[in-house]
């Protein structure tokens, strides 16, 4: 199987890459959460590959995440606390998410992270690898991000912000979840259109 980035074109300089995929990111997820009730798609759900002379092991759903100094998690954590009736959670969820919360791409880290049953063989396959890469192709624009894997402590930062989302649209959330981070490598990174 052919690499991918053999057919894509460093269209713009590593920087610029990262302020449009921020930028496409944020628009995406206002998109899904005003017109789609928060569910994932294709704009969210990267295919991931360790290796891209080789077959996509699956899509993961990721989350972008508020720089520290612009975070809600506290915020995100007391929605989720205020009941334990799933649906207003996640109409609470959406109307916030769906406002002002992704309006400025510049608030955000480059940072995605993404989250796995306990015990997942997935997980541990890409944590393993070190390295991956993360195919976002939605909405006639293409994003080939090369990423180093980490996997994420409970007092990272990035860790909590991703269960106090999650908390909102999964109330059944395992608490072994694992949740690994992908870290662009902007200079190994590639956008195109389709």
């Amino acid at each position: 199987m052919r690499a991918f980035s053999e057919n894509l074109t460093l269209d713009l300089e590593p920087n610029s890459i990262k302020v449009a995929f921020l930028k496409w990111q944020c628009r995406v997820r206002q998109i899904s959460m005003r017109e789609n009730s928060g569910r994932p798609d294709a704009s969210i759900m990267p295919s991931l590959f360790l290796d891209l002379s080789e077959e996509s092991i699956g899509s993961v759903i990721t989350l972008i995440h508020k720089l520290p100094k612009f975070a809600v998690t506290a915020e995100l954590f007391h929605m989720a606390k205020k009941t334990f009736d799933p649906a207003q959670r996640r109409d609470q969820a959406l109307q916030f998410l769906s406002a002002n919360y992704y309006q400025k791409y510049n608030e955000f880290s480059d940072v995605i992270t993404s989250t796995f049953l306990p015990n997942s063989e997935g997980a541990r396959k890409i944590y393993e690898s070190k390295n991956c890469f993360l195919v976002f192709e939605a909405f006639s624009q293409r994003f080939e991000l090369s990423c180093k894997v980490w996997r994420l402590a409970e007092e990272n930062y990035f860790f909590q912000s991703t269960v106090a989302h999650n908390q909102l649209f999964n109330p059944s959330m395992h608490p072994d979840t694992i949740i690994l981070c992908f870290e662009p490598n902007w200079d190994k990174s590639f956008s195109s259109n389709n």
